[in-house]
């Protein structure tokens, strides 16, 4: 089986991402899809395992398998748990519907840290584009406040919206280069500790709850290999952790 074959046949969820996801398209904005294909289980019983992503077919496409998708997405990772959040769903199957039902079992305190983290990076680039030009890319730099206030408003709502919404034209005014950037950087500052404030008072949960996500990647292999319910409360206890009584 080819990795085209594995997006084309075997996605559950499918969605579009970037600025067109976030309400900041303009007329030249690229169309970002991304998506999560369930590989068949019979693909892990040989040497060669399946592909864990896959770039394509598509041209701006790009696919992760369900249980590298659910490892991100319990680490914190931004791209990943903004992709559930979507607005513009392409294709979901029954299994793709599970997954979203899924996405509070992902969120957690650990958003912070990985928020921020990947946040940091990005200014690192933008300060070292003022120093050797000038100036920063003025549309990343829209990007890492985008990013700063949705860190923000997940640690203080607890849940994670990713549609800017009313902010749409003051962004845009930053990626113009309307905004001085001295102005920019206040706003960073400020978002940046804003979101430290809201870490203190966040209804998050320390953690993901991993079980429940183990508990749904174990059954959707199970679907996807054809294996009969007989057996569950072995496996299941084994995936959870759990201890067995001895009949």
């Amino acid at each position: 089986m080819q990795p085209e074959d594995l997006v084309r046949d075997h996605t559950i969820y499918a969605c579009v991402m970037g600025s067109r996801a976030f309400g900041l398209a303009t007329d030249g904005s690229d169309t970002d899809r991304r998506g999560v294909f369930l590989a068949p289980t019979a693909l892990f019983w040989r040497f060669e395992k399946p592909p864990t992503h896959v770039e394509g077919p598509l041209h701006e496409q790009f696919s992760w398998e369900l249980e590298r998708f659910c490892e991100l997405a319990l680490r914190g990772n931004p791209n990943i748990l903004e992709c559930l959040h979507s607005p513009l769903v392409e294709h979901v199957d029954d299994t793709g519907r599970e997954l979203l039902s899924l996405r509070g079992a992902f969120l957690s305190r650990r958003a912070y840290d990985t928020f921020t983290r990947y946040a940091l990076g990005q200014r690192r680039k933008l300060d070292a584009d003022v120093r050797t030009t000038g100036s920063p890319r003025w549309k990343h730099a829209m990007h890492l406040l985008r990013l700063l206030m949705t860190v923000r408003d997940l640690l203080r709502t607890g849940g994670l919206r990713i549609d800017v919404g009313d902010r749409r034209e003051s962004l845009l005014a930053v990626k113009r280069g309307e905004v001085s950037w001295a102005r920019v950087e206040a706003r960073m500052a400020r978002l940046a500790a804003e979101a430290e404030e809201a870490l203190r008072h966040t209804p998050l949960p320390p953690e993901p709850d991993h079980a429940r996500v183990a508990d749904f990647l174990f059954r959707a292999r199970r679907a996807s290999a054809g294996q009969p319910d007989v057996h569950d409360e072995v496996v299941q206890g084994v995936v959870r952790g759990g201890r067995l009584r001895q009949g």
